[in-house]
């Protein structure tokens, strides 16, 4: 049976908090557990977030804010990408230096720690879920895995789901190409993006408003190496690029 348990009771997290120690003292953890933690905590951990009131926008991303936007958010989202793919002031649709493809490249006031700062995605939130996975072992003798996650938009779909942005412990693919379905019909494309759906269900204990910032999916047999940078597209595979 497949559950899902939120980690309620985390305080707010800041610069050099140990997100290990919090997590295992706030959950009773089990060998298989698939611990997800939203990347705001990681990232406010690691120093990663903002104060705008030291940044000083540039022209573009003045043109970027339009109207209604503040040009020195538009000023650390132009810094975050690599790519700017799609704009329509104040969003901005652009690629980050992990590949990830998504609004603002990653950068959100949403849960910051104070008014006028923004939080950034890790600088790798592969190493981060590898940290954080060794720690948790360490603390708890258990063997787990570990997924870091964010919110994106969806191409053609209405609403944001969460996806997994860093992973370790896991396997993040489920590849069912070669396999034949109960009609005998031999599958050719189909890779199930497992961290993903991960993630997707961990949200659904976590919330964007509710202070729940992890939550532990136990029941799954997906223990692995794999790193959530296999779930960027290859250039050579993107159609849309």
């Amino acid at each position: 049976m497949i559950q899902v348990l939120p980690v309620e009771g985390l305080p707010e997290v800041g610069e050099g908090d140990d997100v290990a120690a919090l997590i295992a003292a706030a959950v009773e953890l089990e060998d298989g557990d698939v611990v997800c933690v939203a990347h705001k905590i990681v990232s406010k951990a690691e120093g990663r977030v903002v104060d705008l009131a030291e940044i000083e926008p540039s022209e573009e991303a003045r043109e970027l804010a339009g109207p209604d936007g503040d040009p020195r958010r538009l000023e650390v989202v132009l810094r975050e990408a690599v790519r700017v793919l799609r704009t329509r002031p104040p969003l901005v649709i652009a690629e980050t230096r992990h590949g990830f493809v998504c609004a603002s490249a990653g950068v959100d006031a949403s849960n910051a720690p104070a008014s006028d700062t923004v939080v950034l995605l890790p600088e790798d939130p592969d190493v981060s879920a590898a940290r954080l996975r060794g720690a948790l072992e360490e603390r708890t003798g258990k063997t787990l895995g570990v997924v870091v996650t964010d919110t994106f938009g969806r191409a053609w779909r209405v609403g944001i789901a969460n996806v997994a942005i860093g992973a370790a412990g896991i396997q993040v693919l489920h590849d069912l190409r070669g396999e034949r379905d109960p009609a005998g019909y031999e599958l050719h494309t189909t890779v199930i993006a497992l961290a993903d759906e991960i993630a997707a269900a961990a949200e659904l204990a976590m919330g964007k408003t509710l202070r729940v910032p992890a939550a532990v999916v136990r029941g799954l047999d997906v223990a692995g190496e794999g790193t959530a940078r296999a779930l960027v597209m290859p250039p050579e595979q993107d159609l849309f690029r």
